[in-house]
């Protein structure tokens, strides 16, 4: 039964105190109280919250930013962009969200009308992200299949896919046997063992040792002279994905049975860990947030038993201090800031929309960050233990087998696992690791599409289970195009175009809106308001980055990357110009609700139905969704 109580309709920037003041007074207007649900205690939010960030993205992409960028000397870009965009974003959106009880479009659109759009832009852009990022998760399903069978046949070159130039390091193992110190001895190439001397002289060169020809006047690595593919990497991209000659004008094909499957799969787990809102995500959590760690630590204890580890993790750690002159490499770390934190996305503002009203939120952001980039390095230092073994096994320098993006999660991975004892059990851990993470920032993902429609039309909050199922439907048909042959084109053009260089613009327009319009010390007059306490120290470092560090790094670092975009690029494959502008079309269509909403309300003002400062001014729907412990519906005008 629906519970009524009176208010009055006076309120510039609604407050908890002048909520509760107003209470039984003679002017009123009814509003309607609602119950949104809350997190079952604090550390199911914090769980949550380090669930959503730690996402496959700082698996593969951390490590080599570090590698690339300067290895040891990285972490400190990055610790500077952590202090100044990364904890201020994610402390800004879970004020946003505790304090409003609402989701990013509802939030943005009370606490400044005339930026009602940026809410549309960051549920947009999640959408984009959760479409896409379950194909990913898709694949992770398909290996976690594959690794239950007693032969991991990513590993050898005797499937209907491989190639002549497929390279396995198992067989050559074999080809080499216990000795091969000399030009004679034999390795695995085009599917069968060859010695290396003929080899060389197959292509006119005498060989030199077991790893080199000789030219005349010096020696070139056997590398450099044959091609070879590994074997992992035609599993990967003919088996899985089923690229072929696909091209994105051409052999596109249609959906393939195997990953349809593992597509459907992810979505019904999606659904079931979210059918009944935060009650369900608040009990998962527990699992997701903390197996990782457990997996993690086992890797890395197995890694540090094998020869070559101990290299391959000084390689990260030397720090390249020349290369911190970079602009790259600044830019590098705040990109990997918003990967890592997953802030400008709005998963945070909903997960944080569930909390108490007096929870201490600036515990948790600053808990959070804390361990995001503690998480960061000791994730490195996994991968780069594993790393350091596999060019040790491979006889090839770290850098050979360094690789970024989906081939360190799909190719560099599942080779190294190979090499390992039991390599069946190590291969499901660390894929069934995978899956918890892309599983738990998916379901961020989703939840903030629900919650959003859920906001937006409050009647369907007791069809809690419906929304969850049509949004999980309707985003694994929007994917069904990327489980095709060319579907990784696709899939990678929405990548490149949703989840780059238009984060930066909404970071921006976040953190200016809600400290410059709506300002920084209303900002803390709500913070007082959920009885959190905040030393004078404190508040000056939150005044000089919320003010101006965070806006001003966000506008140079927006406007530097937007001058220097680049084609869109898959291998080596360039995208032709009209597909790239299909992409761009895709940023526009995110970024479009800002000006659409923009231009309604200064039309208004033109027409002189409103005024600037109206528009500009927080709503007096603006306010705390929470009364002595009720939830309370702002939504219909007072």
């Amino acid at each position: 039964m629906q519970m009524q109580e009176k208010y009055t309709k006076k309120v510039e920037v609604p407050s908890i105190s002048s909520s509760i003041a107003t209470i039984n007074t003679t002017t009123a207007s009814t509003v309607q109280l609602v119950e949104r649900g809350n997190w079952g205690n604090a550390i199911e939010f914090v769980l949550a919250c380090v669930n959503f960030a730690l996402g496959l993205g700082n698996v593969w992409r951390f490590p080599y930013l570090c590698y690339r960028s300067g290895g040891g000397a990285f972490l400190v870009p990055y610790l500077a962009m952590v202090l100044v965009i990364g904890l201020p974003l994610f402390f800004a959106e879970l004020v946003i969200g505790q304090y409003s009880g609402l989701g990013p479009i509802k939030a943005f659109s009370y606490i400044s009308p005339l930026f009602k759009g940026l809410g549309y832009c960051v549920v947009l852009t999640t959408v984009f992200l959760a479409i896409y990022y379950m194909i990913v998760v898709s694949w992770v399903f398909y290996y976690l299949w594959i690794s239950l069978f007693p032969s991991l046949i990513w590993g050898n070159c005797d499937n209907k896919w491989n190639s002549q130039n497929c390279y396995s390091m198992l067989q050559d193992i074999k080809c080499r046997g216990e000795s091969f110190l000399n030009a004679s001895a034999e390795i695995f190439y085009q599917k069968e063992c060859k010695s290396v001397e003929s080899i060389c002289e197959a292509h006119n060169l005498e060989a030199f040792n077991f790893t080199s020809c000789f030219n005349g006047t010096h020696a070139i690595p056997i590398n450099k002279v044959i091609n070879r593919t590994l074997a992992a990497e035609e599993f990967f991209y003919e088996n899985v994905l089923g690229l072929g000659n696909a091209k994105w004008t051409e052999n596109w094909g249609w959906p393939q049975p195997h990953l349809v499957l593992c597509l459907a799969f992810g979505w019904i787990m999606a659904y079931f860990s979210l059918y009944k809102g935060v009650k369900s995500m608040g009990k998962i959590v527990y699992f997701t947030a903390t197996f990782p760690y457990i997996v993690l630590t086992a890797l890395l204890i197995r890694a540090l038993t094998l020869e070559g580890a101990t290299d391959g993790i000084l390689y990260l750690l030397s720090p390249e201090w020349n290369l911190l002159g970079s602009a790259e490499v600044w830019g590098n770390a705040a990109s990997q800031v918003f990967y890592s934190f997953g802030t400008a996305y709005g998963p945070l503002i909903v997960l944080a929309s569930y909390n108490k009203f007096s929870n201490n939120c600036h515990f948790d952001a600053v808990s959070v960050s804390a361990i995001n980039f503690a998480t960061a390095i000791y994730n490195g230092v996994v991968v780069f233990a594993i790393l350091g073994f596999l060019s040790k096994s491979m006889n090839v320098p770290l850098t050979s087998v360094t690789a970024s993006g989906p081939g360190l999660t799909f190719i560099t991975y599942p080779e190294a696992v190979l090499l390992m004892p039991l390599p069946q059990l190590w291969a499901f851990l660390f894929f069934f690791m995978m899956i918890i993470l892309g599983l738990g920032s998916q379901l961020g993902f989703v939840q903030t599409i629900t919650s959003s429609i859920i906001d937006h039309w409050p009647h369907l909050r007791d069809q809690q289970k419906r929304v969850t199922a049509g949004t999980c439907i309707m985003c694994f048909i929007a994917a069904l195009p990327m489980t095709c042959n060319g579907g990784i084109y696709l899939e990678t053009l929405i990548e490149w175009h949703t989840a780059s260089w238009h984060i930066f613009i909404l970071g921006f327009a976040e953190i200016a809106i809600f400290c410059w319009i709506y300002g920084f010390e209303r900002v803390f007059e709500n913070i007082h308001e959920m009885e959190m306490k905040i030393s004078k120290v404190t508040k000056t470092y939150w005044r000089s980055v919320w003010v101006y560090l965070t806006p001003l790094t966000l506008a140079a670092i927006s406007i530097t990357y937007v001058a220097n975009l680049k084609p869109t690029k898959f291998q080596n494959y360039l995208f032709p110009w009209w597909a790239d502008a299909i992409g761009y079309c895709f940023g526009v269509l995110i970024l479009s609700p800002f000006v659409i909403y923009g231009y309604k309300h200064v039309k208004d003002i033109i027409q002189g139905n409103t005024t600037f400062i109206e528009v500009l001014r927080p709503s007096e729907r603006w306010g705390p969704q929470e009364v002595d412990g009720k939830r309370i519906d702002r939504t219909k005008k007072q």
